[in-house]
């Protein structure tokens, strides 16, 4: 890690976005369309959720891969820029660093085109130094599901060194990309202490109809806290005490849904690495997920 000791430590994907808005399949028919904005960010689940704490004055690590090229140049200026530390061997001779092209459409809503042999996938576990530093008090992974060779078993032994090493540990979700169910995740998921997946990828992977079903199925596999984002209905909240919702901001014009979960994510984290109370820590997640539909791009909302 580069000089500097991280409270936070985010493992996952550095890519670039290209965003355009609004975009539809009038580009097909006419050849060339009008977009209102066209820009490029750095962007991943854990670029986003770590700039979003770098910004909010937390030292953060990342930990991911990058190809030796303009794009990964790009993310190392980001980077340095927002005072992000980064592994010394992250930067690879033969990758290309990812690059996404977000179609954002007029109702906020995102379509992706992604590069199959870029980074956004490549990381592994020989790629995640352990033991983690000392200086680290959270751990948050980026997201499951997202890494071909990072699996239930690779999840687990990353999980239970952190909790060895008494980490707290976070984890953000996708949706399952090959058929994983929960009884293949619930030894890992065991060392989780806050999940944060949303509704569609927690019922997805569940089987279950509805948030609380799915919010409780993840509890009796392990998990501590369970934390799923609704949208615009908030906020579900559960651990074996108490369940509860914490309502979402309202009035919030939405413009861009991308990087609100990551920011979201990145909030709560924030409010937990304070001292706050779970249901402060969803309220401020709330928040700054509301703040990032806001606007176009996932962290130029700070």
């Amino acid at each position: 890690m580069e000089t500097g000791k991280p409270e936070v430590l985010v493992i996952g994907a550095a890519i670039i976005d290209v965003l355009v808005r609004p975009a539809d399949e009038t580009v097909f028919q006419t050849g060339s369309y009008p977009a209102e904005d066209i820009r490029m960010s750095a962007g991943a689940d854990a670029l986003n959720e770590a700039t979003v704490l770098a910004r909010l004055g937390k030292k953060v690590g990342l930990v991911t891969v990058i190809g030796k090229d303009q794009a990964g140049d790009y993310l190392l200026s980001h980077c340095r820029r927002e005072g992000i530390l980064l592994e010394d061997d992250c930067v690879r001779e033969g990758m290309a660093t990812g690059i996404n092209v977000v179609l954002v459409g007029k109702d906020g809503g995102r379509s992706f085109l992604t590069n199959a042999r870029g980074s956004l996938r490549r990381l592994s576990l020989s790629d995640i130094r352990l033991p983690f530093p000392e200086s680290v008090k959270i751990l948050c992974f980026a997201s499951i599901f997202v890494f071909p060779q990072i699996g239930a078993d690779e999840l687990l032994r990353i999980f239970a060194q952190a909790k060895k090493q008494n980490k707290i540990v976070c984890a953000d979700m996708t949706k399952r990309k090959k058929g994983e169910t929960l009884d293949e995740m619930a030894e890992a998921f065991s060392y989780i202490d806050y999940l944060l997946p949303n509704d569609e990828e927690a019922m997805l992977l569940t089987g279950k109809d509805t948030a609380f079903e799915a919010a409780r199925a993840i509890l009796e596999a392990g998990v501590k806290n369970v934390v799923i984002k609704c949208g615009r209905d908030g906020a579900l909240v559960m651990n074996q005490k108490e369940a509860y919702m914490v309502p979402a901001k309202e009035r919030v014009s939405c413009v861009d849904t991308t990087g609100a979960g990551d920011s979201f994510a990145a909030g709560f984290i924030f409010a937990l690495s304070n001292g706050r109370t779970l249901r402060e820590c969803a309220e401020y997640g709330n928040e700054c997920g509301a703040r990032a539909v806001a606007v176009t791009g996932a962290t130029d909302w700070l």
